[in-house]
């Protein structure tokens, strides 16, 4: 089964590709960001996020795509883009009939690091162990992304 795990954002859209093997064993497919350009208009930056990001699906061809969703926010602005990239992001899954699942972060930070509070670096290091990785994935949203497919990977039978 091939895993699909994205950390929505309009700049930046962290992605990352894992193949789930048996049980519990997990390999590293691809990882990194689809980026746009803050010169463009809010739409073309969508436009731009769906076109990539349908790349990626055909090339890939995942089973399920795990989708990081918004469960708090500080800033109203920020929220509503991320909602945005979100919607983009799950019509698009939705378009290459993927199965879709959505996880909060805390569910996340509780499936890759066993604590629901664990702090951006803590993830990050158990992204890195769990992978089996000489490194910790960058940049951060690449290895946010990583952490979803992994909670996926541990949440679905």
């Amino acid at each position: 089964m091939i895993i699909l795990g994205i950390d929505p954002g309009t700049a930046i859209t962290g992605f990352g590709f894992l193949k789930k093997i048996g049980k519990n064993k997990l390999e590293l497919i691809d990882y990194g960001c689809i980026k746009t350009s803050k010169d463009l208009s809010t739409a073309e930056r969508l436009k731009k996020l769906n076109k990539d990001l349908g790349s990626l699906i055909k090339k890939n061809k995942p089973d399920t795509i795990a989708v990081e969703d918004i469960f708090f926010f500080k800033n109203l602005k920020t929220a509503i883009k991320v909602s945005q990239a979100r919607g983009v992001i799950l019509l698009t899954a939705s378009k290459h009939n993927c199965r879709i699942e959505e996880y909060t972060p805390l569910q996340v930070k509780q499936a890759v690091a066993c604590y629901g509070r664990a702090d951006k670096k803590q993830v990050q290091e158990m992204v890195k162990t769990i992978l089996n990785l000489k490194e910790i994935p960058k940049p951060d949203d690449a290895a946010d992304a990583l952490a979803t497919a992994i909670c996926c990977a541990h949440s679905i039978k």
